[in-house]
């Protein structure tokens, strides 16, 4: 059973920071990407940025810049330091973990349950 623990999101106000982690347990022998996405009211969930375990990064336009998004693949831990936040950055914060491969089992892809990002004046 692979599990993922984030923390880090709050309150905080329009140009402040907050940093995100998310640590991968389990038996877990190797994963391929790690990645957060987030998920407003009444909104998708969208991507947000993610890291593959060769180092490639991909991140949303709408973060370029402000978000910078790390990985310790020896922990199986993700950051995401984000920068400069706005209010329209305000949302549940998920981290992914995918093509995850575990020790004696099937792997797969999985979710944390989600961490609150809320950018408030």
């Amino acid at each position: 059973q692979v599990q993922l623990v984030e923390s880090g999101g709050g309150l905080v106000q329009p140009g402040g920071s907050l940093r995100l982690s998310c640590a991968a347990s389990g038996s877990i022998f190797g994963i391929y990407a790690m990645g957060w996405y987030r998920q407003a009211p009444g909104k998708q969930r969208e991507l947000v940025a993610a890291i593959t375990s060769g180092g490639s990064i991909n991140y949303a336009d709408s973060v370029k810049g402000r978000f910078t998004i790390s990985r310790d693949s020896a922990k199986n831990t993700v950051y995401l330091q984000m920068n400069n936040l706005k209010p329209e950055d305000t949302a549940l914060y998920y981290c992914n973990a995918d093509r995850v491969v575990v020790v004696g089992g099937k792997g797969g892809n999985y979710w944390g349950q989600g961490t609150q990002v809320t950018v408030s004046s």
